[in-house]
């Protein structure tokens, strides 16, 4: 029954990544069609990253009233009519008010099954849990693709999706007793059986604001390097649009790819140690990447491009295994009574440095210089180290 559990829990991820790169790849056909501006998807996307903002932020709360089975349950149902919306919305406002159901039903399943995963199953889990995240990720846009290619257009696409996540929905519904099964076996979580501790409990714990900082900037690395590698290496180091573009899907190849291979080594190196490994990936990445090969190399394409595209490997790997073994640690690092709270603190972190930190980027690239990218990336990079440190030097002193 645990088997069957956690490969429900990996199905459930691959449908919460399905959504999340459907937005970019569609949206020059769609705001065409809706007569929207093309910065417009800026606003869609901020809106769903504030629906999970609020509902990771209190997903301690409707989880200990209705249980984590049922939450991803209702949830995927929320994004299924939300992205079914998406499929015959006429107009930009219209996508705007679905964005926000949407946001709330994301943000709500991720917390519930980080926090399910973290607590019942060993860390190697949690790298392939967002390992299956990333293949949901990769295939979004396949699946648009295809329903353009048919001729189904943009509305096809988030179609097909919507209906990926019905299926998935009916799929939860009827799996309801296995999480009742494991609940028992397992004696209920803690965090099922206390009362949920009010936000302001929460950050007064030890260490909390540490770990907050480090996943905030986790998050920011990852995002900003996935929407403004491609324009720094077009700009800065001379590539064409093409390599560029290929170079990031390489990025994201890299983070799933290194999560696959995380989950061999998990359980014995620990998070801490996985942690420490991955943002030492992401430094010698930078270090790749602030070599001006272009200058270097100019009349040699295949070493203009390889010091790139080895940085961008490298923080592609580097991300990998951080965010999972973060996740992993809390219910060790704050206790397991407090972990769907913080975890759910975490995934609002994680979001705001995800809607704040690539738009500042995007001021400084505008009025500054874009060649700053990689130094943007080790600055904020070095934070999620000092912090993560200090969560570690606090632990051993506890």
């Amino acid at each position: 029954m645990v088997t069957l559990l956690l490969a429900l829990i990996y199905l459930a991820f691959i449908s919460l990544g399905l959504p999340d790169s459907l937005l970019g790849s569609a949206w020059p056909q769609m705001h065409l069609d809706l007569g929207a501006q093309l910065s417009m998807e800026g606003i869609i996307s901020m809106l769903i990253s504030c629906g999970t903002v609020i509902s990771s932020l209190f997903s301690e709360k409707i989880i200990y009233k209705f249980g984590t089975g049922m939450i991803s349950a209702v949830s995927t149902l929320l994004t299924a009519v939300a992205l079914f919306g998406f499929s015959v919305s006429g107009n930009f406002y219209m996508l705007c008010f679905l964005a926000i159901p949407y946001g709330l039903g994301a943000g709500a399943i991720d917390a519930a099954l980080n926090n399910y995963v973290a607590l019942h199953f060993a860390s190697r889990h949690m790298s392939w849990l967002h390992c299956f995240w990333g293949i949901g990720a990769a295939v979004g846009p396949y699946v648009m693709g295809v329903a353009m290619s048919l001729g189904k257009g943009w509305r096809g696409g988030y179609l097909a999706i919507s209906v990926i996540q019905l299926v998935l929905t009916i799929v939860l519904f009827a799996a309801l007793p296995l999480w009742k099964i494991n609940q028992e076996k397992n004696e209920e979580s803690i965090t099922e059986k206390k009362e949920p501790k009010k936000l302001k409990e929460i950050f007064k714990i030890k260490g909390v604001a540490f770990v907050l900082i480090a996943f905030f900037c986790y998050c920011a690395v990852e995002q900003t390097t996935g929407l403004w590698a491609s324009s720094y290496f077009v700009i800065n180091r001379g590539l064409s649009n093409h390599t560029a573009a290929s170079f990031v899907g390489l990025f994201y190849i890299g983070i799933t790819g290194g999560r696959f291979l995380s989950g061999f080594i998990a359980d014995k190196f620990g998070d801490k140690k996985m942690i420490r490994l991955g943002i030492c990936g992401i430094l010698i990445g930078v270090v790749f990447l602030l070599i001006p090969a272009n200058q270097l190399f100019s009349s040699y394409k295949m070493l203009k491009e390889i010091f790139p595209l080895i940085g961008l490997g490298f923080v592609g790997f580097g991300c990998a295994p951080i965010y999972p073994s973060v996740i992993h640690a809390t219910p060790d690092n704050f206790g397991k009574e407090n972990s769907q709270a913080i975890i759910g603190i975490q995934m609002a972190f994680g979001y705001m440095g995800v809607i704040i930190m690539p738009a500042l980027f995007g001021i400084i690239s505008q009025y500054i210089t874009i060649a700053l990218f990689p130094i943007y990336i080790m600055l904020i990079t070095l934070v999620m180290f000092i912090m993560s440190e200090k969560m570690n030097k606090l632990k051993s002193k506890i």
